[in-house]
């Protein structure tokens, strides 16, 4: 069971790694978010939830005081190591308080205010320490494109449901969409099928009845299991999908994969 928690916690498939193979397609889908905010980012910056720093390593070029932000240990180590010329700060968020109030010209928040339990203070705590005019950068999955409940989310947001909540607290706020083109959207096809394969065998409903911290195992299981088969059967698709073969377009749908949010103080 031990060793079970250790790669858990290494290898998480919320933890989207450069390093595996088979969480490429997804890398890729994240890596997009960057590049598309590579060129706007200067001054001083805060990234919560950097994990290795991939995606810090992209747009880090024209900022002069950076800190970076993970509760994990293995990520700080990394962290700290790729970036010596960056605070690294290992804590959970919220709060933030080593960050001074209105001193932050840009915040990136990428795949995490799923992950946090208190939404609404996490984004007031974040709007504190922006400067007038800051601008955070946020993505977060589109609940329409979820295939089953994932244990390691306090929830996932509808478009209506995620703007009521960024409009309650901030004073300009543009949410695009992350889509797939026809070639990354095979890979989610096959994914779909496999995990449908997997819940019609859970008779007992129990991937909706279990409490989170019991499903987060099984959860951890299948998924490695399941993103290793995808890329053995489909290794042309799985390698050949890059940061391209994902589209941001200015209105949601149901075929949105994340949301992209431009953000405003």
């Amino acid at each position: 069971m031990a060793l079970l928690i250790k790669y858990m916690f290494f290898f998480s498939t919320e933890v989207t790694s450069s390093k595996i193979s088979s969480d490429s397609p997804l890398y890729q889908r994240t890596k997009k978010a960057y590049e598309l905010i590579k060129n706007d980012v200067f001054g001083s910056l805060l990234e919560i939830g950097p994990g290795e720093g991939y995606g810090l390593n992209l747009i880090k070029e024209k900022c002069t005081n950076i800190y970076a932000i993970d509760k994990a240990n293995y990520a700080v180590k990394e962290l700290t190591s790729k970036f010596p010329e960056a605070t690294i700060i290992k804590q959970k968020v919220p709060p933030l308080p080593q960050i001074k109030n209105e001193s932050l010209d840009f915040v990136i928040c990428f795949q995490v205010i799923e992950h946090i339990k208190n939404d609404l203070n996490f984004l007031k705590e974040i709007h504190k320490k922006l400067k007038p005019g800051g601008t955070l950068f946020l993505t977060t999955p589109n609940i329409e494109q979820s295939v089953a409940r994932n244990p390691w989310h306090y929830r996932e947001y509808k478009h209506k449901e995620l703007e009521k909540l960024l409009n309650s607290i901030f004073n300009s706020v543009i949410i695009k969409g992350i889509k797939g083109n026809e070639f990354s959207n095979q890979y989610y096809i096959e994914n779909k099928k496999r995990v449908n394969n997997i819940l019609k065998w859970d008779f007992l409903r129990l991937e909706k009845k279990l409490p989170s911290l019991l499903l987060k195992i099984p959860y951890e299981v299948l998924n490695r299991i399941n993103r290793k088969k995808l890329l053995n059967n489909h290794k042309d698709l799985v390698h050949k999908i890059s940061s391209k073969d994902y589209i941001l377009t200015d209105k949601c749908d149901s075929n949105t994969l994340d949301f992209f949010c431009i953000i405003q103080k």
